[in-house]
């Protein structure tokens, strides 16, 4: 961000990559929160897929996902569900 402010268009992983070669570390002042908490008593869900991703007819079988993104404006959470038969 430093760099972005000086003028220089410059991308994360290449600003890493170049501090990388050179033996240059990030200073931490952030620490990362933990939001799961792993040791709970409740159960988790089946897998009933079983690596079956192909469905017979719509709303048969559903699949998702969460991904995270980084922003300039920080953490862009992403979550996808679709129908496994129509792809949508």
């Amino acid at each position: 961000m430093e760099l972005r402010e000086a003028g220089l268009d410059v991308g994360e992983r290449r600003v890493g990559r170049l501090m990388k070669a050179n033996g240059i570390r990030p200073v931490r002042t952030r620490r990362h929160k933990v939001t799961t908490d792993s040791r709970h008593s409740l159960g988790f869900a089946d897998n009933i897929l079983d690596g079956d991703f192909l469905a017979d007819a719509p709303n048969r079988k559903w699949a998702g996902d969460i991904s995270y993104i980084w922003t300039s404006e920080g953490w862009l959470y992403l979550a996808v569900v679709i129908d496994l038969f129509s792809r949508q």
